[in-house]
């Protein structure tokens, strides 16, 4: 009787669990999202040298004058560091009440982006211009630069390799006409931005399958550190996925720009936020607004 009773109430005991377990799915399902967008946001950001970071800072009013004249960036120092634009995805897409973000060219369904002031992060809209936060992906260049590296950007720049930015999600600024395959050989080194990297591995690809004795090297770090490197001649392409600045350019760096790229704002799918203003993002990136209950 003893053994009945206990099994009885064993099974009485699991059925409450499991009720308990499926009500949590529910109230999850209905609403768990709403959860998910309350407590303390945790603000990811890129690295000093990134040129997201920059043009991010730039377009949303996070870098401001002090009183020297200088410019400083408020990003907050709560904020977490990531060092390229697949652990900046990673990081959010691992976190429920993370923002960050990203080139819109890299954007995937493991992140969701947030409309911005209304209008959705596309290429249709930075063209029209109702999505406001984008920037210019620019190569830079010696003034010696090699036959073989000038020719890959004459590709780059050409109908077929401005296809190649289209198809990949950016926004051609134009083209200047067909290319003809060159026929050379030799090695070509780019270095920069890891926004840029995707886009020009596809470029790579391209070029050389119409001039298979050039190899070309991508090494991917950061806008700054490509335009060091293309400085001081330990390569032949840098990428900047930013405007150069004045000491770049005092360098005797040459910049071309071979795309315009949005920049997205990212949270985590679980996320129910979906738009948010200019002025909101700018308030949780410099650590005015800490809390996803304050993001109306």
């Amino acid at each position: 009787m003893k053994k009945f009773l206990a099994l009885g109430l064993a099974m009485m005991m699991s059925v409450a669990a499991l009720t308990g377990c499926g009500g949590g799915s529910e109230e999850a399902a209905e609403g768990g999202d709403t959860a998910a967008a309350s407590g303390a946001i945790s603000v990811v950001s890129r690295e000093d040298g990134s040129g997201t970071r920059g043009a991010f800072i730039e377009l949303f009013g996070i870098e401001e004058k002090n009183d020297a004249g200088e410019k400083v960036d408020m990003t907050t120092e709560m904020a977490e560091i990531t060092n390229s634009t697949a652990v900046m995805m990673t990081t959010v897409a691992g976190n429920p009440n993370a923002i960050g973000y990203i080139s819109l060219g890299s954007l995937d369904d493991s992140v969701k982006a947030l409309k911005i002031d209304g209008a959705e992060a596309t290429a249709e809209n930075i063209k029209n211009g109702t999505y406001k936060v984008a920037r210019p992906f620019n190569i830079a260049t010696k003034e010696d630069v090699s036959e073989v590296a000038s020719d890959f950007i004459a590709f780059i720049m050409s109908d077929e390799g401005q296809a190649v930015v289209e198809e990949n999600g950016y926004i051609s600024q134009g083209s200047t006409g067909a290319y003809t395959a060159s026929n050379m050989s030799g090695k070509i080194v780019v270095a920069g931005s890891s926004s840029i990297t995707p886009v020009m591995e596809k470029l790579k690809e391209a070029y050389i399958a119409l001039n298979p004795t050039v190899t070309i090297e991508v090494q991917q770090n950061d806008s700054t550190t490509g335009m060091t490197s293309v400085a001081e001649g330990t390569c032949d392409i840098g990428m900047a996925s930013r405007e150069l600045k004045d000491s770049e350019l005092a360098n005797g760096l040459q910049p071309t720009v071979i795309a315009m790229d949005g920049i997205a704002v990212i949270v985590n799918q679980e996320n129910t936020v979906s738009d948010m203003t200019s002025d909101t993002v700018k308030a949780i990136f410099t650590g005015a607004t800490t809390d996803w209950s304050e993001v109306a």
